[in-house]
């Protein structure tokens, strides 16, 4: 099976992203030439080569009306210890990315304006749903935090002209590199605060912590934001698990670098090569609570998740002198097990956790498009074992039913035919 497993050690962003792609290919001039077909206002994609602790990879810059902010000008930036010359948002707001200061400083725009743009691009519909969808997830996550409409959103720095090169450049290559499936590690986010067009928030920022919701991610000692909402909702959208490096036969690897120097390198690495994995051991741990109340067991639950578990569930039992309890199992991966006693002893009452060492058989799985009344629509596809089945995409759907208002029943029961 065709993968890509992106290694977020420090995090993630746009142009990083863009970058590492990019090294994925070995005509990477032809490919700049598409990129700067697709017709994007104002904008110009420039490809050089950048150098990280003895590293060589990529770096990808956006040139807006032929400039680019010189690094540490940031109209939304203070310049305090903590924030390293780091602006918030698209994937050149922080220790990776760039800004263009007229650009911030003026054009606030709507997911209105940002369809005009997409629609304007000189490419398939299939990229622009991607790039479509993408910028769903970034206004459902500014709706959430800021407690307004979708459809009143105003995006700041992700909706400046290179973020939005940014989300058009990644939606490209990946359509181009078509792999079947797409992994990414565990996200560093970085820590301290960030200074943004709302204030000065805390590390990760706000929309990018909804946007984490459910994706394994941890904060680190480096005072930077090192993951942005630009490089969140990509890797939401595209994919299809968050783990460690599965086996695999690697082909090539590509490095996207920042723009700033750490002790680390700062880069994103992007593998590419085939998985043959149908097996694996797996960790199922369980303790039994009589003692908490079904929130907190909710809540137990989402850590648990949040932490990277397979699976989490619950199952009713009886208890000693006649109390009624419950089990909660976690599922979860060999390299995970310390991380995942450590939570639940944390989130639950239990003094005490089982373990089992278990086969875990699983399905091939990959991901496909098809087309509808509605766009590009993902679907989920699992075999093997003489088995076939498939699943329509929930984030695709769900996004249909809030522009349509109608039920994800009635979506599912009119792309029925579209899945034949």
């Amino acid at each position: 099976m065709k993968t890509l497993y992106l290694e977020c050690k420090m995090g993630i962003a746009g142009d990083m992203l863009t970058a590492a792609l990019m090294g994925l290919f070995d005509e990477t001039d032809d490919i700049l030439i598409e990129l700067n077909s697709l017709g994007i206002p104002k904008v110009q994609y420039c490809l050089e080569e950048s150098k990280k602790c003895g590293i060589i990879g990529k770096h990808m810059s956006v040139l807006v009306d032929g400039a680019e902010e010189e690094p540490g000008i940031n109209p939304h930036e203070e310049h305090h210890e903590n924030a390293h010359g780091h602006d918030h948002g698209h994937s050149g707001g922080n220790a990776h990315d760039h800004e263009h200061i007229h650009e911030s400083a003026h054009e606030h725009r709507s997911l209105y304006d940002i369809e005009e743009i997409i629609e304007s691009l000189q490419t398939c519909k299939e990229i622009k749903s991607d790039i479509r969808e993408v910028y769903e997830l970034l206004a459902e996550a500014e709706s959430e935090v800021h407690g307004v409409p979708v459809s009143e959103i105003h995006f700041h720095e992700v909706g400046n002209l290179d973020a939005i090169a940014d989300i058009v450049a990644v939606c490209y290559l990946m359509h181009k590199l078509d792999p079947d499936k797409v992994i990414v590690s565990p996200i560093n986010v970085g820590g301290g605060k960030v200074k943004t067009a709302h204030g000065i928030l805390p590390v990760p920022a706000p929309a990018t912590a909804l946007l984490l919701r459910g994706i394994p991610s941890y904060q680190s000692d480096i005072e930077s934001e090192l993951c942005t909402p630009t490089g969140a909702a990509l890797v939401k959208y595209f994919a299809f698990d968050f783990a460690n490096q599965p086996v695999m036969s690697i082909e090539k690897i590509g490095y996207g670098m920042g723009k700033k120097d750490f002790s680390q390198a700062n880069c994103l690495r992007a593998v590419m090569g085939d998985t043959m994995e149908d097996t694996e051991q797996i960790v199922e741990l369980s303790c039994n609570v009589d003692d908490m109340t079904p929130e907190e067991i909710g809540f137990a639950i989402e850590m648990l998740f949040e932490g990277g578990a397979v699976e989490v569930y619950t199952t009713s039992i009886g208890m000693k002198k006649g109390r009624p309890g419950t089990v909660i199992t976690c599922m979860c991966r060999l390299d995970e097990r310390e991380k995942m006693l450590g939570l639940i002893f944390k989130h639950t009452t239990t003094i005490g956790v089982r373990e089992n060492i278990c086969n875990r058989y699983v399905l091939s799985r990959e991901i496909k498009k098809i087309e509808t009344a509605y766009g590009e629509v993902r679907v989920k596809r699992s075999y093997g074992h003489d088995v076939s089945r498939e699943k329509l995409e929930y984030d695709d759907i769900s996004g249909i039913a809030r522009r349509t208002g109608k039920s994800i029943f009635e979506l599912k029961k009119e792309m029925k035919e579209d899945l034949k």
